[in-house]
């Protein structure tokens, strides 16, 4: 793989990111949320591996994505009220062992093909 094309991945990956941080913080945090939750991240991901391995593998991967979006709306849910009573780190904590265990649990119901 061509390292200036994976550097511009990891460039691209970094600007959302940082655009999310200023918007929450200087615009509205609605809007951080909404960039953080756009399909901007996956479409990226989904263009890239379409550009690399083609058709078929970017279509499970699409399946694929959306069937893990419900462990990871899992996770913004705890998250949200572990932070009422924790400070970030320990509710951090919490959310990903309770999104791992969300993610163990569709593993186990999905079938290898999903």
């Amino acid at each position: 793989m061509d390292i200036l094309y994976t550097a511009i991945k990891f460039i691209v990956a970094g600007i959302i990111i940082v655009g999310v941080t200023l918007l929450a913080q200087h615009a509205d945090p609605r809007y951080g949320g909404l960039l953080a939750a756009a399909p901007i991240t996956t479409t990226l991901a989904f263009l890239f591996t379409y550009s690399e391995a083609g058709r078929q593998v970017t279509r499970e991967l699409v399946l694929a994505s959306f069937w893990f979006v419900i462990p990871t709306a899992i996770f913004l849910f705890v998250l949200y009220f572990l932070m009422e009573r924790f400070g970030i780190l320990p509710s951090l904590g919490g959310a990903y062992t309770v999104w791992a265990a969300a993610v163990l649990v569709m593993f186990r119901i999905l079938p290898s093909g999903a």
